[in-house]
């Protein structure tokens, strides 16, 4: 049987805000990107994955009812027990994608993936953010086997990530609190509830999310809101999610970012993180040096930011939300395209 274990018993962190309002009301003139990637095991968790991913792109022109679908994709992948890709299907569709099926994840690399679809790569598609994401909601969904395991089955998990490597991010550095004494990984995260991403006065804030359904699931959720105003704002939110047994949906990491960028160049003039829900007391630390970027351009993030934000002064996820951000000079150039905002 499950151990759902409750959420007031988990110390939490004092280096995190704590979940956001994820949805804030949408300006007129301005593109929002929203995506999500859910994994789920229709067989049980030791047979195939399946992931299945949307993403949108949508103008809002003087008011919230005035709106056009400026892109969209989506993704279906199953993963088998051995890690190999058994299916991927894609709107739209590309057959070059196919090579992929029947290879190990570990040989499938974003950078290949990249190559497949080189249209989508360089224009930063919908469809490219999921194909891009899918290591990461992959990484990610360990955190699944944690809430929905039993204490016999904690314990052997806990035996397993003894063998976790060390050092490859702020959370997991040699001496974090995601180790216990004897070397092992901590097998319970300070995870918190979080509320729903939609709107109820908004039917267009999001995309059409998965129903919610009481399984071993995860859900990864991102949110660009684009506008210029004298310079180019971005406002971002990212979120990794999962269903508990009893139903209850609780945040394992969520970041809200703040960028300001000039809007010919895409030079970032200022960027600010905010760590809302991470796993561990050593993980918001990897905000601190995002400041390392600044100057940057955001075309090319997609590249540096795994050079500059490296190991242990970054975090995987955080590094994740900076590299989508890559993207925004094409949602900016859809958006000039419209010069009347509808």
């Amino acid at each position: 049987m499950p151990l759902d274990l409750p959420l007031g018993s988990r110390i939490l962190t004092a280096a995190v805000s704590g979940p956001s309002q994820p949805t804030p009301k949408r300006r007129p003139h301005s593109i929002r990107r929203t995506s999500t990637l859910d994994i789920d095991w229709p067989k049980g968790m030791s047979e195939s994955a399946r992931v299945r991913g949307d993403a949108r792109d949508l103008l809002t022109g003087s008011s919230d009812s005035h709106v056009r679908v400026l892109n969209q994709g989506w993704i279906e992948v199953h993963i088998g027990p051995e890690r190999v890709y058994e299916s991927l299907s894609t709107a739209p569709e590309h057959t070059s994608l196919q090579r992929v099926v029947g290879v190990p994840r570990s040989q499938a690399s974003r950078k290949i993936v990249a190559q497949l679809v080189p249209e989508e790569s360089y224009e930063g598609s919908p469809l490219f953010l999921l194909l891009d994401d899918l290591p990461g909601i992959y990484l990610a969904s360990g955190e699944v086997m944690l809430e929905w395991s039993s204490v016999k089955q904690l314990k052997s998990v806990s035996g397993v990530r003894e063998q976790m490597p060390r050092d490859v991010c702020a959370g997991y550095e040699r001496s974090s609190s995601a180790f216990l004494p004897d070397g092992s990984g901590a097998a319970t995260h300070q995870v918190q509830a979080v509320q729903e991403l939609t709107r109820a006065d908004d039917q267009q804030a999001w995309h059409t999310l998965q129903p919610e359904i009481v399984v071993a699931s995860m859900r990864r959720s991102r949110r660009i809101d684009v506008w210029l105003d004298g310079e180019l704002h971005i406002d971002a939110f990212f979120q990794d999610s999962c269903m508990t047994p009893s139903g209850v949906r609780v945040g394992v990491h969520e970041y809200t970012l703040r960028v300001v960028a000039d809007p010919s160049s895409g030079e970032i003039l200022l960027i600010d993180a905010d760590p809302r829900i991470l796993p561990f007391d050593e993980c918001p630390g990897a905000a601190k040096n995002i400041d390392r970027i600044l100057g940057m351009h955001l075309h090319d993030l997609r590249s540096v930011v795994p050079r500059t934000l490296s190991g242990t002064i970054g975090c995987t996820h955080l590094n994740d939300m900076l590299r989508s951000l890559t993207d925004v000079p094409g949602l900016v150039q859809e958006m000039s395209e419209e010069p009347s905002a509808i």
